[in-house]
């Protein structure tokens, strides 16, 4: 074990404050991006779960966020089936209504705006998510079902087997879905045949996004090229996984977004630099005479500046260890009210590095106190 270890291992208390300053400073950012990210995929899950290999979108469109109505002409549907590899396509039609429950007596009366999403209930329908369960597929086959996620039961004034009024029209609860919340407005998820009586769905000529599965799932790439070298303009398509990467960075460009996470990132790094440093520099302070002691045995102080970078990486990597376990708890947390919250790998591995460099730069700005370890001390 080296010197850096060991004294972290025996003089703990002196450092914990360093630890739990780096956790916070990594909670805080995890959070934002976990929750931003939560929202983006709870927008997009009947699409992203669907089992639809590769969407097809707007020639303009750089993603489902932010971009308008994803409207094409329903002509482009029939074309796609003159590439070999693709065994269906569907539209992922979409709408908007009034919604109203109808409530019993002493029951408070709620009406808001609601998005109409669809879904085919047929088995195994490419625009249906894979993970319906079977009696929600079933559910949603009898006019006028709609499901709606567990967390937006309280907002809608409903409970499962409840009737409301929706766009005009008396419907019933019939589903409860769990991980499509949406924090922004409320998804109200039915069949097309439903929608269709609530007058929505590709009435004008035009569809919503559309969802195409593929013979050999494996060839996703290859497909996405050929359809994109055969539209002429028309259309563009997107495998799901790069329409998913693409929504997310839609939302971060977003000026509100990017204020946000600007502002909690700096404020996390000056905590962590301010607390951490702080701590290390009044550790450092009480085991003053020990290094001294190591001075007088002849050990350089460039030496025992690396045993203080050694410390700060371990208190780094405590304070890492730490922020996930809280992240962790945060999202079971968030899970339990219906707020999905989602940790990209690449924005983990920026922010775990983050919380490195916070680290290594508190241990060097503590590192100063490191000149009054002189040997001369010990005789006092």
């Amino acid at each position: 074990m080296s010197l850096a270890l060991a004294t972290l291992v025996y003089e703990w208390r002196r450092y914990v404050a360093a630890v739990i300053a780096l956790a916070f400073s990594g909670l805080l950012i995890f959070a934002q991006i976990g929750m931003f990210t939560g929202i983006v995929h709870s927008v997009t899950a009947t699409i992203e779960r669907s089992r639809a290999q590769i969407v097809i979108m707007p020639p303009k469109m750089d993603g489902l966020i932010g971009s308008g109505p994803a409207n094409l002409p329903a002509r482009i549907a029939p074309l796609l089936y003159l590439n070999p590899e693709v065994i269906e396509v569907a539209s992922v039609d979409g709408s908007g209504g009034a919604w109203s429950n109808i409530p019993a007596a002493g029951e408070k009366k709620v009406t808001q705006y609601v998005a109409m999403r669809m879904v085919d209930p047929r088995p195994g329908a490419v625009t249906l998510p894979v993970d319906y369960s079977e009696a929600t597929r079933v559910a949603l086959m009898e006019p006028y079902a709609v499901a709606v996620d567990r967390s937006a039961l309280g907002r809608l004034g409903v409970r499962l087997g409840d009737r409301a009024v929706l766009a005009g029209h008396t419907v019933h609860v019939a589903a409860q879905l769990e991980g499509y919340g949406d924090l922004n407005q409320v998804s109200v998820v039915m069949s097309r045949d439903t929608m269709r009586m609530l007058g929505g769905g590709g009435r004008d000529g035009s569809t919503g996004p559309l969802m195409v599965a593929l013979r050999d799932p494996q060839r996703v790439i290859e497909v996405r090229e050929a359809l994109n070298a055969v539209s002429g303009g028309a259309y563009r398509a997107w495998s799901r996984e790069e329409l998913a990467a693409a929504n997310e960075r839609a939302l971060l460009k977003q000026q509100i977004v990017g204020v946000i996470l600007g502002f909690s990132a700096i404020l996390g790094f000056l905590i962590g630099v301010g607390v951490t440093s702080q701590t290390l520099r009044g550790a450092i302070l009480a085991n003053i005479r020990e290094f001294a002691s190591l001075r007088a045995l002849g050990v350089s102080m460039g030496s025992l500046q690396l045993v203080v970078i050694e410390m700060s990486f371990w208190v780094g990597l405590a304070g890492l260890g730490l922020a996930g376990v809280a992240t962790w708890l945060v999202s079971l947390l968030a899970a339990n009210y219906g707020v999905s919250m989602i940790f990209p790998l690449a924005w983990i591995s920026v922010i775990a590095c983050v919380l490195l460099v916070i680290a290594f730069a508190s241990g060097a700005l503590s590192m100063s106190v490191l000149r009054k370890s002189q040997p001369a001390d010990l005789l006092r």
